[in-house]
């Protein structure tokens, strides 16, 4: 923990490895922020870190980006690198630009921060 960037894979049991995963998320903003991929040989999985928060369901308080980090997972993993990339540019754009969830320090909702992330992915009709 205290020299992360000596590990380039760390082989453990799950659940040392949720452990590890969850205090590495605080190294970039908590658990709100970290998508999770589980891939096998035939199928493949793709959720947030923090799974389904049923506490914060129906409160409009939920941190969004780590269910729209995972949908780029999964779209990487589906071959489609551009608009993984799209999501993850609406992400950074959306944070610079101060709009942010209470988790993060913002006052923004789940569906504020949604719209703004929406705007920046709708291409105009031509």
């Amino acid at each position: 923990l205290l020299h992360p960037s000596a590990y380039d894979v760390v082989v453990t049991t799950n659940i040392f490895g949720d452990i590890l995963s969850d205090v590495a998320s605080y190294l970039v903003g908590g658990l709100g922020m970290v998508p999770s991929a589980n891939i096998g040989d035939n199928h493949a999985l793709f959720e947030p870190v923090h799974g389904s928060a049923p506490r914060l369901a129906g409160k409009n308080i939920a941190n969004p980006i780590a269910a729209l980090r995972s949908a780029a997972l999964l779209l990487e993993y589906l071959g489609d690198t551009p608009a993984a990339l799209r999501i993850e540019s609406a992400i950074e754009a959306t944070l610079h630009h101060g709009i942010k969830t209470p988790d993060l320090g913002g006052t923004a909702t789940t569906s504020e921060f949604g719209d703004a992330i929406a705007k920046l992915l709708v291409r105009p009709r031509t």
